[in-house]
């Protein structure tokens, strides 16, 4: 992933705009529904392409997270940033 930060600046790493934004706005508007299981989310997105970084980088970007239920296993959600990322790309 790609990321900037001006020298000395502190606070989290912010993702550059790059080929796969695209592709993560697909994601999101996958996972906007609601929430999903965790298994069906990797089946469908996760890969081992170095290239193609979609929930990793959707995950690091904090458009996504995964939840953890007592005895109902993970699932994964858009966050509210992630939706209003949605909200811009749809103009």
């Amino acid at each position: 992933m790609s990321t900037q930060r001006a020298r000395g600046e502190a606070g989290p790493i912010k993702p550059r705009p790059s080929a796969i934004t695209p592709l993560i706005l697909d994601f999101l508007e996958w996972l906007a529904p609601g929430p999903r299981p965790y298994a069906e989310v990797m089946e469908a997105w996760r890969t081992s392409c170095p290239r193609l970084t979609v929930w990793e980088d959707a995950l690091d970007a904090g458009h996504v997270v995964r939840r953890f239920a007592a005895g109902g296993g993970a699932t994964v959600e858009v966050t509210a940033s992630g939706r209003r990322l949605l909200a811009e790309a749809r103009g």
